[in-house]
């Protein structure tokens, strides 16, 4: 059986509130803080400099956990601060653009990436070429 998705809220120790995600897998439960790992995920792409990109995979290992790709491609689908958050500056592994990019599909990504000065080619980036490989002062 697939595992079981729920949206829950819990309180933490202080009272406060957030909501997560709860997957069941039998009677294993997982429970990710999507207020919090959202956050990290944006402070990454945050860093993503103007002319590079980084790959889902790549800013979720940054963010903490090289397990959460699809967390991060979530989480930039509900970006709050798409000027503050450049999340066009995230390809997949291939370095290929999002055809669902949230802030208007594949041809805006592009040309968000283009006005950056990334050469993108039939819909993919060289990653050989642009990708973002931060130093340790980043």
């Amino acid at each position: 059986h697939p595992p079981v998705r729920h949206y829950i809220t819990v309180s933490n120790f202080w009272g406060a509130f957030h909501l997560v995600k709860c997957v069941v897998f039998g009677i294993l439960i997982v429970v990710i803080d999507l207020e919090n790992t959202f956050e990290k995920i944006y402070e990454v792409v945050r860093r993503i400099p103007r002319g590079a990109v980084a790959t889902y995979g790549q800013v979720a290992l940054l963010a903490g956990n090289p397990r959460w790709a699809r967390v991060v491609g979530y989480a930039l689908h509900v970006n709050p601060d798409p000027d503050g958050i450049p999340c066009y500056r995230v390809v997949n592994r291939d370095g290929r653009v999002s055809p669902a990019f949230a802030f208007g599909g594949e041809n805006r990504q592009i040309a968000l990436l283009e006005a950056d000065g990334v050469t993108v080619t039939d819909g993919c980036v060289d990653l050989e070429q642009y990708q973002w490989r931060p130093q340790l002062s980043d």
